[in-house]
C-alpha cells in the first residue's frame, strides 16, 4: 500500500496504444488465437473522448470526455515480454491486439449520467465465479490525470478511449487463464454488462 501511495503522489501513468481492430461488440465471441499461451482477462473503465485534447491540465481534462463504457483488455500473458530479445521489453501489439480481444460496450452513457467516475464498482465473473470485484476509487491515477497525462504527448481525438487499467484478480493472479468455452460476464456500476464466451481458434 505504500508503495502504490507513493506511486499516486510522485510517478506517472504507464500508457500504451491499441488497434481499433481489436475491438468487439459486448456479446461477441472472443477467438482465442492459437499461438496464444496464456490469454487473460483485465476488466477496465473506458473513458471516450468527446472532443480533441492536447495538453490538458487534470483540472481541464474532464470536460473532454463524453462519456463512459466497458472494457475488457485481454491480454496473452506469454507473449507480453520478447523473448528473442530482452532488451525490447514488452510487446504490447502481439500480446493485446488480436482481432476481438477488447470487447467494448454495450453502449456509452455520457459523462453527466454517470456520476463520479473515481466510485464504481467493477465486477467479473469467469463461469459464473467472481474473479475481479473492486473499485475505481482503488485506482492509482484517477480518469482525469490519466488523461491529461496521455494527452501531453498525443493529440486525442474523439472516439478515442482511454482505458484506465484492471484491478486484481485476472487469470494469473487465480493461475487460471482463459479457455475454450469460458464464458466471461463484465459489470461496471451504471454502465451495463457484457457477456464473452472464448472460442479456441480453429487451425488446419
Amino acid at each position: 500500500a505504500e508503495i502504490m501511495d507513493r506511486r499516486a503522489a510522485e510517478d506517472l501513468p504507464y500508457v500504451f496504444l491499441g488497434l481499433p481492430s481489436a475491438i468487439t461488440g459486448p456479446y461477441d465471441d472472443v477467438v482465442l488465437p492459437a499461438w496464444a499461451g496464456k490469454p487473460d482477462w483485465e476488466l477496465e473503465l473506458a473513458a471516450v473522448v468527446g472532443r480533441p485534447a492536447h495538453r490538458v491540465s487534470v483540472e481541464e481534462a474532464l470536460d473532454h470526455v463524453a462519456g463512459y463504457t466497458i472494457a475488457n483488455d485481454l491480454t496473452d500473458r506469454a507473449t507480453v515480454f520478447r523473448r528473442d530479445m530482452p532488451q525490447i521489453g514488452t510487446d504490447w501489439l502481439r500480446s493485446k491486439n488480436a482481432p476481438g480481444f477488447t470487447p467494448l460496450g454495450p453502449w456509452i452513457v455520457p459523462a453527466g449520467s454517470v456520476g463520479d467516475p473515481g466510485d464504481l464498482r467493477l465486477t467479473l465473473k469467469l463461469n459464473g465465479e467472481t474473479m475481479q470485484d473492486e473499485s475505481t476509487r482503488d485506482m492509482i491515477f484517477d480518469v482525469a490525470r490519466m488523461v491529461s497525462y496521455a494527452s501531453q504527448t498525443a493529440r486525442l481525438l474523439p472516439g478515442d478511449l482511454v482505458l484506465t487499467g484492471s484491478p486484481a484478480g485476472n487469470g494469473m493472479h487465480w493461475g487460471r487463464l482463459l479457455r475454450d468455452g469460458d464464458v466471461m460476464d463484465a459489470a461496471i456500476t451504471g454502465l451495463g454488462a457484457q457477456r464473452t464466451r472464448c472460442v479456441a481458434e480453429v487451425t488446419r
